[in-house]
């Protein structure tokens, strides 16, 4: 994927690309820190936009055009920053001047990022790098990197997926801007993108990727719903376009679909009277069978057509891994929450006093008085 589709989670690529970079010179961490430092760089404020002048600083007034751009630029540099003062001020995510100012790309992407699993169970292939320790990814800016990096790992026997993202985190190192392919986001896409980047800027706990993205994906989520309903009022749901909530019940089942089938590949990896041959062997038979079946039932299970080229894909664990990353125990959080009020604020708050010195569940189960 070279952009944000509805084929993968939204990963925070970007966490690790430029922390370190000023001690690792001539390493991959400074390659990627300067051509991030050069975005920023060309980065304008958003206020700018609100102006009516156009990326480059220059008079909107010169043709319809550019009359047009400058609109749609005032528009979402509008959106942003509400977005932006929800986060902060009703939900008590960390004041910062990310989101501030704005990018013009010529792609629709950010980074390509790459990801690693073993091919015979779902052991995950992690990085290291200082501060942020551990993660299960690792993001180039280049698209070339990304495939070199792909051939050192497949020649190590793994499964390997380069996948494109659209934002990420640099934990408050720098202040995060926005990019212009991010326009053509409805207003619910990119209240979750805000807020789940802002939550990384304010939580995080180091070699613990999961624990993080599964918090900055509920939060996130919840978010984005919280900021539609006072944006729009009780009838949010109504005023939201019906591709909208078509999009959100597909990506629900395929994501269900996934999980039932990693499940049963897991199941097949963890018998001990297989040979890894035959585990290969096996694997192949699941992932195509399932393929199969998901588009026999197409047509009857989902309303839009955003999945409809999964038949086609070279599944592999990998990919599949990302699920596990993302989705794994996402209705923990959901309990949790649930189970503490169904107060985000009061959510996050007793989330940003957690140490990661103990079990991360157990620490914000405790910070929410449920233990």
């Amino acid at each position: 994927m070279m952009k944000k589709s509805f084929f993968y989670p939204v990963p925070l690529a970007g966490i690790i690309l430029l922390c370190g970079a000023a001690l690792c010179s001539g390493c991959y961490t400074l390659k990627q820190g300067t051509t991030m430092l050069g975005y920023l760089n060309r980065a304008i404020p958003l206020e700018d936009l609100l102006t009516a002048k156009t990326f480059d600083g220059s008079s909107a007034a010169a043709s319809d055009e550019a009359l047009a751009k400058a609109e749609d630029n005032r528009l979402f540099a509008e959106r942003a920053q509400d977005i932006r003062g929800f986060a902060m001020n009703d939900l008590g995510l960390k004041e910062s001047k990310n989101y501030t100012k704005y990018v013009e790309l010529d792609r629709d992407y950010l980074a390509a990022v790459v990801s690693a699993c073993a091919k015979d169970s779902f052991t995950r292939y992690e990085w290291w790098f200082p501060i942020v320790g551990s993660v299960p990814y690792k993001g180039f800016f280049n698209i070339e990197d990304a495939r070199k990096e792909r051939q050192n790992l497949e020649k190590k026997d793994l499964d390997v997926w380069i996948r494109g993202v659209d934002a990420f985190s640099t934990l408050g190192w720098f202040a995060d801007p926005l990019y212009s392919y991010m326009k053509n986001y409805p207003p619910q896409e990119l209240a979750d993108l805000i807020i789940h980047e802002l939550v990384h800027a304010t939580i995080y706990l180091k070699n613990y990727s999961q624990f993080n993205e599964e918090l900055a994906e509920f939060i996130g989520s919840e978010g984005s719903r919280l900021y539609m309903l006072k944006t729009y009022g009780s009838t949010a749901e109504e005023e939201m376009e019906k591709e909208a909530a078509d999009n959100s019940a597909d990506n629900a089942a395929f994501v269900l679909y996934i999980q039932n089938l990693i499940a049963q590949l897991d199941s097949m990896y963890n018998n001990p009277g297989l040979s890894r041959e035959e585990k290969l062997n096996q694997k192949s038979i699941i992932i195509s069978e399932a393929q199969a079946r998901f588009m026999e039932s197409y047509d009857q299970k989902y309303k839009t057509q955003n999945y409809r080229g999964f038949g086609d894909m070279q599944i592999n664990n990998a990919y599949l891994d990302l699920y596990r990353l993302y989705y794994e125990r996402n209705n923990w959080f959901r309990d949790v929450y649930e189970k503490s009020g169904s107060d985000l604020k009061t959510f996050i708050a007793a989330a940003k006093t957690l140490k990661g010195k103990d079990d991360p569940r157990i620490e914000l189960q405790k910070a929410l008085g449920l233990l």
